[in-house]
């Protein structure tokens, strides 16, 4: 399913599909929390030495592009060890399944970034970062691979494995859905499943801590504007004052 997924989401860069993978160990052990620890969800390598890192991230944050581009410097800096030397380097790919939309200014949902200058010329092909932006993926008509696979990875939660509609009528997709439906059966995937689930409560809280966030704004945003109408009433109130001194002031004068 690896190898299907990739060759479908780099069908247009790949010179010719690759055949086989190698899953390598998707973390750079380190001892200490407070280090930068560059964890990805898949890291792979294909027969041609190319290596592939695979992200899901459900929630947009504004140092994600960031993390994105050290990742994959760190995941392509990895290749070379004490005395090896740069042409031992291989093209690097960053596949990013984003639950909520990175670029704000355009529609399109796929977006590739690579080492070109302004004109387009490149200073090295080796690879890149591509992002599928799956909230921006509204395709019904599915006539290629890598559409099949996005809309999977959007709606395949709604999916019933009894009853799969025709775009999933495809060995991949089958294995995919199956994949899904058994994922807790067996005890090596149930723990994989928690420490997902508990990713996916970090990124819950996240999202709770934003909200949060925006309640405490709007509160500071409603006590700086009562504080405002006090203020405006105290000065009315002091006008007020100032007018009837006046007032007795003439008053005391025509006496």
């Amino acid at each position: 399913m690896l190898v299907h997924f990739i060759n479908a989401t780099l069908a247009s860069e790949l010179v010719a599909p690759i055949t086989r993978v190698e899953i390598l160990n998707p973390y750079n052990e380190k001892e200490h929390l407070d280090d930068k620890l560059s964890i990805v969800d898949v890291k792979a390598k294909d027969e041609h030495g190319r290596i592939y890192q695979i992200e899901i991230q459900l929630l947009f944050f504004s140092n994600l592009p960031a993390r994105m581009l050290y990742t994959w410097a760190d995941v392509y800096s990895q290749q070379l060890q004490s005395g090896d030397k740069y042409h031992e380097l291989n093209p690097t790919y960053s596949i990013w399944l984003l639950g909520e939309n990175a670029i704000k200014h355009d529609d399109q949902y796929i977006h590739r970034y690579k080492f070109r200058d302004e004109a387009g010329i490149p200073l090295i092909e080796h690879g890149g970062i591509w992002l599928f932006e799956l909230e921006k993926f509204n395709a019904q008509v599915i006539d290629n691979e890598q559409t099949r696979w996005l809309r999977f990875f959007k709606e395949g939660r709604q999916l019933n494995d009894l009853n799969l509609p025709d775009w999933m009528n495809t060995q991949e997709m089958k294995q995919a859905m199956n994949t899904l439906c058994q994922f807790s059966e067996k005890e090596r995937n149930y723990f994989a499943y928690q420490a997902r689930q508990d990713f996916l409560r970090q990124q819950g809280t996240i999202l709770f801590e934003k909200d949060e966030a925006v309640a405490e704004r709007d509160a500071a945003l409603a006590r700086e504007q009562a504080a405002l109408e006090r203020e405006q009433a105290a000065q009315a109130e002091k006008e007020a004052a100032i007018a009837e001194v006046e007032r007795l002031k003439a008053l005391l004068a025509q006496k």
